[in-house]
């Protein structure tokens, strides 16, 4: 019984997925402290330009160590649109995105109080699209020590770190992506890349993307 222990995360890249679909049991993390410029409220996709990071604004806590489960959205700049027009603009041209933006604009059009919620049922939904299947549990606790057959990538799946350094199981298999002739091919992008370029064979990528 392999378990992995993960932060919450906001349309999580690529290698996030691998996780959900290699371990028996998924831990989400709530109890850990915010912390800004992580996946937790931000995701990357590819835009016309390049790499594009969208980030959820959220409320200001009261105390510097407020735990995530705590960790209320804004309504700050209207990004709910910005957002939605970004993934559009993005991906309007991809051969998935007619079949799935119905599943995810209405992300874009409630409003939900708690980030740990918002990401939560956005990832119930992509696993349902991409069928997998995760045991997934929020932590009663927050844990510093660990069993032989549970493993800690609640911060080493992060967007200013290297993940060829910090997951030696994660191999990013190439796909189709709409903008690869001008861009190249971009590794580790939020999933809903991989989904509205792939589709269906979403789950063949991430399973030969997990050595």
């Amino acid at each position: 019984m392999k378990t992995v222990f993960l932060s919450s995360a906001y349309l999580a890249p690529v290698e996030y997925y691998t996780k959900l679909l290699s371990y028996d049991k998924v831990c989400m993390e709530q109890h850990d402290h915010y912390v800004k410029q992580t996946y937790r409220n931000r995701c990357t996709i590819a835009a016309p330009d390049g790499e594009l990071a969208l980030s959820i604004p959220t409320v200001k806590p009261d105390t510097l160590k407020c735990p995530m489960k705590d960790i209320r959205i804004s309504d700050h700049g209207n990004w709910r649109h910005l957002h939605w027009n970004a993934i559009e603009s993005a991906y309007n041209h991809t051969p998935f995105f007619e079949y799935y933006k119905d599943d995810f604009r209405p992300f874009y059009e409630k409003k939900y109080e708690f980030l740990i919620d918002f990401n939560e049922e956005l990832c119930h939904l992509v696993c349902s699209l991409v069928d997998i299947q995760p045991t997934m549990v929020r932590t009663s606790e927050y844990h510093t020590e660990f069993m032989p057959d549970e493993d800690d990538f609640r911060e080493r799946i992060h967007p200013k770190k290297d993940f060829t350094l910090e997951d030696t199981e994660f191999s990013p298999q190439p796909y189709y992506q709409v903008f690869q002739e001008r861009l190249g091919f971009l590794p580790n992008l939020s999933i809903i890349d991989l989904l509205f370029n792939m589709g269906p064979e979403s789950l063949l990528v991430l399973q030969r993307s997990h050595q």
